[in-house]
């Protein structure tokens, strides 16, 4: 993959020396060299990881630049970096990206799709956060066909050991003889969620495909496969944060948020428009719908059903 070139003053300024429009006076005024050599341009684009940038003399210190991986997981593979039991990571699958990441969340070991990993902590713990209301799709073959009472219970929430889930976005996409499929977006993130939520309305989860990531879509990405977010994508992805960061809901200051942006490298990933391999066609994972202001009474009468009916609220083993 290639490397990330940067304007000079976003470099200095992402180093905490100085602010970007001091950093281009600085350019300005010839305190700043690339190299060895002066550079008076505040324009100019170089690459942190391997440009000498100096400052009045002094080396600047390196900083990594801005990244967003997108990775198609395939299953049998763990969503983390290393593994202690030996089991296949999907690091394994990430030997091209020279700049250290870290996956936002997590797919399950026999799950598959596209997990989003960066170097911009702050933002990744946003993303994962119910508050910021990151939607999350999934497309999910379910044993049997689910009615459209149950698909009601999964969007208004279900109720699980851990809480009443959030309200949901769900519809029918697929039909097979004995199976069908489904398209969850949901604005959380627990633990084997979607399939805790499948069995609380009585069906077992087959296949767990995740399609999309807030506004970044899977596309026709490759399994097993990663690129670089395109700089559209990476800044939709911002955008979201930062729009529920500066709301009086979330409570929190955009200074919680790091939303530099930085270029990134990549091809946009077209949006999907079904699962391939034949497993739900006609599927446009483009449908979403803001269920914010979905009335508490409404959830807390969900609650009072599932609690009733035996059988519901059951854990995955």
């Amino acid at each position: 993959m290639k490397h990330t070139v940067v304007r000079l003053q976003k470099v200095i300024a992402a180093s905490g020396l100085a602010s970007r429009r001091a950093a281009e006076t600085m350019i300005q005024e010839g305190k700043v060299t690339v190299n060895g050599e002066v550079v008076r341009t505040p324009g100019r684009c170089i690459d942190p990881s391997t440009d000498h940038v100096k400052v009045n003399g002094r080396h600047l210190k390196p900083t990594e630049p801005e990244v967003f991986v997108l990775l198609h997981k395939p299953p049998g593979y763990v969503t983390t970096m290393h593994d202690p039991l030996g089991r296949s990571t999907i690091a394994e699958l990430l030997e091209k990206v020279k700049v250290r990441v870290f996956p936002v969340g997590r797919l399950d070991y026999d799950a598959e799709g596209l997990i989003l990993l960066t170097n911009n902590g702050n933002l990744a713990q946003a993303c994962l956060h119910p508050r910021y209301h990151v939607p999350k799709t999934y497309l999910v073959k379910v044993s049997g066909v689910c009615t459209d009472e149950e698909i009601r219970n999964l969007e208004e929430g279900v109720a699980l050991e851990d809480g009443v889930t959030a309200p949901a976005v769900v519809r029918k996409s697929g039909k097979a003889k004995s199976n069908s499929w489904l398209e969850l977006t949901i604005y959380e993130g627990r633990k084997h969620q979607i399939k805790r939520m499948i069995e609380a309305v009585g069906h077992r989860v087959m296949r767990i495909k995740r399609t999309r990531f807030g506004p970044i879509a899977l596309g026709d990405l490759p399994v097993g496969a990663c690129r670089f977010a395109a700089d559209v994508e990476a800044n939709a992805l911002r955008a979201i944060v930062q729009q529920k960061a500066t709301s009086g809901r979330v409570g929190a200051s955009p200074s919680t948020v790091s939303l530099r942006s930085r270029k990134t490298s990549g091809n946009t990933g077209r949006p999907t428009q079904g699962w391939k391999a034949g497993l739900a066609p006609g599927t446009d994972t483009g449908t979403q719908r803001d269920l914010r202001g979905s009335s508490h009474a409404r959830r807390s009468k969900r609650v009072g059903k599932a609690r009733s009916r035996p059988g519901k609220g059951r854990s995955l083993r």
